[in-house]
């Protein structure tokens, strides 16, 4: 038995390796230890894995932050704030551009599709999850058919969200002319060092002026139709003008990190000679399209009541990433300035909720105050680890003063915030460690009260499906949740 007082030592010693590297971090620091005690040498292997980024770009996209890059003096004092402290962090600093809402999946995919088909010179397209599916064959088969007609067309999706994307239909794509690249490829050697890493973004780019990003993958379930998954509640967001522009230079830094796609040739013999079911459901002729859209918009109409398409409307609007390979986390200290700084109201939606300290700190901060803060959040989750993590901080937030709402509809999946009927963030990232630290992440600030208003009517229109959270409510959970709910917190490094 001396092996196992020999692995005590090794253990101890590289718990003290990660005290002394995360001193600064003292509630870090105390959750790898405690999972190094619970999986002894699997435990620092795995905080080695998620702390020491490799192959990953590690320069951050920011702005030289020009002194006369200010909002109009119509915008209120909390805007200007934001806007002076967020300069420093943004791709190009300020761009103007028109803005459309795009609440859910029927009506992002409606008009997505519409603007890959007027696409002239090039299409750029990043995804995290892209399926092989209705809504992918759509896709895929547009940008099959727009490369033949002579648009460059790039192509990145994630390693591991579209881990089940067919090796086939990237060799159909590579032989229309579509480049195709990866992100944290799951392949060796590329799996050893980036296992916990992601490319997280959703980005599309349509001859340099157009842009879309937002929560919405590429997938069916995001329609609200797939009988098992439900109702799905989304925000995206298509940009005009100058302001896609940034999102523009986040796909190229992206796409030069990515690797090539290597498709065997053993794969062609895979390719169906006739077209499957999902194919022929797939194909791209502009009646098909319409049709398509006009039987989706009928089936969503009888369980969506929210509003219809945005209209476009003018915004100022800082861009940022979120980037794995960087010591300070963008996205993070984002939301942490835009909490800080309001004075009226603070409104935020998002699928996953397990915030560092400093956030919570924030919002318990901007209650005492006297802003108004709620937080809506999802009463059914697909993550249930997370799920459990997230109620061990909606005790001290609500006896704070936070406003919690369940969503009780279906899978809420939006990622926004509303700062003082003003001010708008809406994006990829979660609140949590994955988000601030762990994935490629893009988000908009846009300074618009007329985008601000729109996201709010969301908002409310959301709270009448949810469920006001009590605190009686969650003491009323059985010991044995409650234990379950505190050991899953201990895993909120890797959530």
């Amino acid at each position: 038995m001396v092996w196992i007082f020999y692995l005590y030592l090794i253990n101890t010693f590289f718990m003290l390796v990660i005290a002394i590297r995360e001193v600064r971090r003292p509630s870090k620091a105390l959750n790898w230890i405690t999972i190094a005690l619970i999986l002894p040498i699997i435990g620092y292997w795995l905080y080695l894995s998620t702390s020491n980024p490799k192959r990953v770009h590690r320069k951050r996209l920011t702005s030289s932050g020009n002194e006369s890059d200010k909002l109009p003096d119509t915008y209120s004092d909390s805007a200007m704030r934001i806007a002076d402290a967020l300069r420093h962090f943004t791709v190009h600093g300020f761009r103007v551009g028109q803005v459309q809402v795009l609440n859910n999946g029927i009506p992002k995919y409606d008009q997505l599709i519409e603007s890959l088909q007027n696409a002239q010179k090039s299409i750029d397209l990043e995804y995290y999850i892209y399926r092989n599916d209705q809504i992918g064959n759509r896709i895929t088969e547009l940008l099959i058919e727009k490369a033949a007609n002579g648009v460059q067309v790039r192509f990145i999706k994630d390693g591991f969200g579209s881990k089940q994307f067919p090796r086939y239909k990237i060799l159909q794509m590579i032989n229309a002319g579509i480049e195709c690249r990866t992100i944290f490829p799951l392949r060796f050697p590329w799996i050893i060092s980036n296992w916990n890493y992601r490319d997280h973004c959703k980005i599309v780019m349509i001859d340099g002026k157009e842009a879309f990003t937002g929560g919405i993958n590429v997938g069916y379930e995001y329609t609200g139709l797939k009988p098992d998954v439900g109702f799905w509640r989304d925000t995206h967001l298509r940009i005009i003008g100058e302001a896609a522009v940034d999102l523009q230079t986040i796909f190229d830094v992206h796409w030069d990190i990515a690797l090539p796609e290597q498709v065997e040739s053993k794969i062609k013999s895979k390719i169906p000679k006739k077209p499957t079911k999902s194919q022929e459901v797939g194909r791209t002729s502009s009646a098909g399209l319409s049709r398509w859209s006009t039987e989706l918009a009928s089936e969503v109409s009888a369980i969506d009541k929210s509003p219809e398409k945005g209209r476009l409307q003018k915004a100022y609007i800082h861009t940022l990433e979120g980037n794995p390979g960087v010591p300070t986390p963008v996205i993070r200290q984002a939301y942490f300035i835009c909490i800080t700084q309001a004075s009226k109201s603070i409104d935020i939606t998002t699928p996953y909720f397990v915030p560092e300290e400093d956030i919570i700190m924030a919002l318990k901060t901007a209650v005492a105050r006297g802003v108004r803060v709620r937080l809506l959040v999802p009463r059914h989750i697909d993550q249930k680890i997370v799920g459990y993590a997230s109620r061990t901080y909606y005790g001290e937030l609500l006896e704070a003063g936070v406003h919690i709402y369940q969503y009780d509809k279906g899978m809420l999946h939006a990622k926004l915030m509303v700062i003082d009927e003003e001010v708008a963030e809406v994006g990829a990232a979660n609140y949590d460690m994955r988000s601030f630290r762990l994935n490629y992440e893009v988000c908009e600030i846009l300074y618009s009260a007329d985008v601000a208003r729109e996201l709010t009517q969301q908002f409310e229109l959301d709270l009448t499906d949810s469920v006001p959270l009590k605190i009686e409510d969650l003491l009323q959970r059985p010991l044995t949740q409650r234990i379950m709910d505190q050991s899953a917190r201990l895993l909120s490094p890797l959530l």
